[in-house]
């Protein structure tokens, strides 16, 4: 066996589920691969005996983990709808974004259809290459939308027909029956599903009850705050983090990230996935949408 399957079989037998492991080559941000041959035969003798201290290090740090970035483009349907017209097109929004290193494009169909509308959801499922992840009520009609397009995901979400954004995470605790009837209705239709929680323990314990694939950690609070208080709620979240992870579900967070704020959640062990629209289409006025993802990808995988 050479190197690089010696590399390769002995991540893979060691890898957890919930992280995407780099084998050889490791990867850069941007995409760009590098061929570390050095790093890995100096380390292969610790790892046929376990891992050494350095590569645990790394591994705790999610070193091995490249956090994916999905691109959410409601506020791109938002300005089509402020007219009511049929431009700019959240399909080609995707496609842009694509270009750039989405590595999901993320739609909010919500009840009024305030922004994206039944056909682009149709639409992206037809054409985008990267994952489709969907967010929705647990509301019947969407829940018929969302079984017959079948997304790669659905991330279930609270819904208020006041709000200008989403506030808060799901009450799974206050709706457990629904949030499982609409889990178990997308599941059957072969939909990964995840769950969008406060980073509350107490719902998390109760999203692992009811089998979710995903939770996706509301980072509200942590955005809106600075210093010290940003500290707290951080370390709320890490211990979030930690309990989603034990649960066995994959980790995501999401909501007010920006260019600004995003490394400390994107480097918090065992994050697979993060949410990103408002501050990647305020970006994308002044320098294209293509170039606002690169910016957002090299900033969490940095």
């Amino acid at each position: 066996m050479d190197t690089q399957e010696h590399f390769q079989e002995v991540f893979f037998r060691k890898s957890s589920p919930f992280l995407t492991i780099l084998p050889y080559p490791l990867l850069e941000a941007g995409g760009k691969s590098r061929y570390n041959e050095e790093l890995c035969i100096s380390e292969m003798e610790a790892l046929d005996s376990g891992f050494s201290e350095s590569w645990r290090k790394r591994w705790k740090k999610g070193g091995f983990a490249m956090v994916e970035l999905g691109v959410n483009i409601d506020h791109v349907a938002t300005v089509r709808e402020a007219r009511k017209t049929t431009e700019p097109d959240p399909v080609w929004a995707a496609a842009m974004a694509e270009l750039g290193g989405a590595d999901g494009i993320t739609v909010h169909l919500r009840e009024d259809r305030r922004h994206i509308q039944d056909r682009d959801v149709k639409l992206l499922r037809q054409t985008i290459q990267a994952r489709l992840n969907l967010e929705m009520a647990c509301d019947s009609g969407v829940l018929a939308v969302a079984c017959g397009i079948r997304p790669d995901q659905a991330t279930l979400v609270p819904e208020k027909r006041q709000e200008l954004t989403t506030e808060g995470g799901l009450d799974v605790l206050g709706q457990k029956t629904r949030v499982k009837e609409v889990l178990d209705a997308l599941r059957e239709a072969g939909v990964r599903v995840s769950l969008f929680l406060d980073p509350d323990l107490a719902q998390i314990e109760a999203a692992g009850e009811l089998g979710a694939d995903a939770v996706e950690i509301h980072t509200g609070k942590y955005a809106l705050r600075q210093g010290a208080a940003r500290e707290a709620e951080l370390e709320v979240i890490r211990r979030a983090a930690e309990r989603i992870v034990e649960g066995n579900m994959a980790l995501h967070a999401g909501h007010g990230l920006t260019y600004h704020n995003v490394r400390p959640i994107a480097t918090i062990p065992g994050m697979r996935e993060l949410n990103i629209g408002h501050s990647i289409i305020a970006r994308a006025l002044f320098v294209g949408l293509t170039e606002a993802v690169r910016e957002m990808k090299a900033r969490i995988q940095a």
